[in-house]
């Protein structure tokens, strides 16, 4: 009574080769044989929770996954803030008041994007500071390693785990595990990756985030004159099934915890000059006269160079014996 099984396997390593050829990855073979028999799968993955933007959920599906591996992605380092705080709001929504963040990240990350405050969590995104989970690891195969093991946890978690430019550790097979495990526990697990080019991953939607303009506040009277309203990301959907290729722009509002979906994006606004330059004129560098490229001769004594000495190779000097 061991042929049954033993057909099955033959049977699921033909489905992942096949899978192999076609380019796509055997485990959403086994995540559509699950969501024949499981009616909380959608798709391939655990039905979404909604983000509370029209547009952005029906792009995505119906939202973004309610567990499993989700990457957010800048394109450059200065959009940090921008990929942080919206993984931010996506816990806040997701974990609330009931559940745990983990964030796990290496010194390096940290330095350059900072690290959470737990009092500002509390107040913008309604996370408890005593929820909190910060890991720190020296390399980022022991932040992959780290993340594994929470994905394991009992205890609902949304679990963080940022890095920093391309790294070789971070390839299909280390995402694939996260992905799984954080499905297979029902997580939500979001990896942050603030600048270099998108690389292959396993999990099935990036979104690009970028800062965007703050609006000026409303008031009674109508929107407040140079002032800074709620934090605002440029969102774009990089890869799903139902991908496209609108950006939205959102804000987000701490006092209610809810995204807002914004029509137009307000040009960025300087007003006066750069730099105040002095009364009498003082410190002002005077401006470059014609650069002009002169001849020079290699080796001369005008120059301050000197000829090398002549060199010999290195198997023709003599060596020490013993």
């Amino acid at each position: 009574m061991a042929y049954p099984a033993m057909v099955q396997d033959i049977v699921r390593d033909l489905r992942h080769r096949i899978a192999k050829i076609e380019g796509q990855l055997p485990e959403r073979l086994e995540e559509r044989q699950a969501s024949a028999s499981d009616p909380v799968l959608r798709h391939g993955f655990p039905a979404g929770f909604c983000l509370g933007v029209r547009r952005l959920d029906e792009s995505l599906g119906g939202g973004l996954p309610s567990a499993g591996l989700v990457e957010i992605h800048g394109t450059s380092s200065r959009d940090c803030g921008a990929v942080t705080g919206l993984a931010l709001a996506l816990a806040g929504k997701k974990a609330g008041q009931a559940g745990l963040l983990i964030w796990i990240g290496t010194p390096e990350i940290f330095r350059e994007a900072g690290r959470p405050y737990a009092p500002g969590l509390a107040e913008q995104f309604g996370i408890r500071p005593e929820s909190l989970i910060l890991a720190e690891a020296a390399k980022l195969e022991d932040v992959l390693w780290i993340a594994e093991q929470a994905a394991d946890l009992a205890a609902p978690a949304v679990i963080v785990v940022e890095a920093g430019a391309r790294s070789r550790a971070l390839d299909l097979t280390a995402t694939r595990r996260l992905h799984r495990r954080a499905l297979a526990a029902g997580h939500l697990m979001m990896l942050l990756r603030h600048a270099g080019r998108a690389v292959p991953t396993a999990a099935p939607v990036r979104l690009l985030a970028v800062s965007a303009a703050a609006s000026p506040r409303t008031t009674l009277s109508g929107p407040l004159q140079d002032s800074i309203g709620p934090p605002a990301f440029g969102v774009s959907i990089d890869k799903s099934r139902f991908s496209s290729s609108s950006v939205f722009v959102l804000e987000w509002d701490g006092e209610i915890r809810a995204f807002k979906e914004r029509s137009h994006v307000p040009a960025a606004k300087i007003s006066g000059s750069l730099a105040a330059i002095s009364a009498d004129g003082a410190g002002v560098p005077a401006p470059l006269g014609e650069v002009v490229a002169f001849r020079g001769s290699v080796g001369s004594a005008a120059s301050g160079d000197q000829r090398a000495g002549r060199q010999h190779p290195a198997d023709r000097r003599a060596r020490r014996a013993g």
